[in-house]
């Protein structure tokens, strides 16, 4: 059966693949080389690799048995929570999803929207976790209960909206699989909202733009 999604599209679906570590991170001209530990995503990687990092879509440049390497520009850095990373901090990984693979959670870009800081997290009488973020303006039209949503790469759900936060229930394996279990109350996280809920959003103003013309 022929995927809906060409070979070249680099597409991720936020089903993290491994959890790796940051080795090292040392600056590179204006920017930065980070250097992460990694076992299952090295399977097949080649240099130009994709690998969502935190959810950012980067590009391998060096690799070895058990680690691999990437550059970071100074907008990467600073746009996302790669800037505030450290030596020894976990990072969700994830290879894109190739044509013959089983989409198993939302089309995830790897192009972070914005980071956002954790406001709370409690943990629920069946071992699951509730989360609650800031609710940032520049993308908050784009959230919505019961869609999806993707923090540190991590395909999500939203479980509630409220004027300035929003939360996600978290699973036990999700919890176990991911990065998660590291994250503390004002830890920062990547967001990329649903790419679908901005085609939407642009239809729609096409559509009124139209209107508005033939008026």
């Amino acid at each position: 059966m022929q995927s809906f999604f060409p070979e070249r599209y680099k597409l991720f679906t936020g089903i993290i693949e491994e959890v790796g570590t940051v080795q090292s991170i040392s600056p590179n001209g204006s920017g930065s080389t980070l250097l992460f530990s990694a076992s299952k995503i090295l399977e097949d990687i080649e240099l130009g690799s994709s690998v969502a990092v935190n959810g950012c879509c980067l590009t391998a440049v060096s690799f070895g048995e058990d680690w691999w390497s990437t550059d970071a520009v100074p907008e990467t850095m600073n746009r996302t929570n790669l800037g505030s990373l450290a030596e020894g901090d976990p990072v969700n990984l994830e290879r894109p999803l190739q044509a013959s693979g089983r989409f198993g959670g939302h089309i995830v870009q790897g192009h972070i929207d914005g980071p956002t800081s954790i406001q709370s997290i409690e943990k629920q009488d069946d071992d699951s976790y509730r989360f609650a973020f800031a609710l940032d303006p520049e993308w908050e039209q784009y959230v919505c209960h019961k869609g999806s949503i993707t923090i540190d790469g991590i395909s999500l759900t939203i479980a509630a909206v409220h004027s300035t936060s929003f939360e996600i229930a978290v699973i036990p394996h999700t919890w176990s699989a991911t990065n998660l279990n590291h994250k503390s109350i004002g830890s920062k996280v990547n967001v990329e909202v649903d790419i679908l809920a901005k085609y939407i959003e642009r239809q729609l103003s096409t559509n009124n733009q139209s209107n508005l013309e033939v008026e």
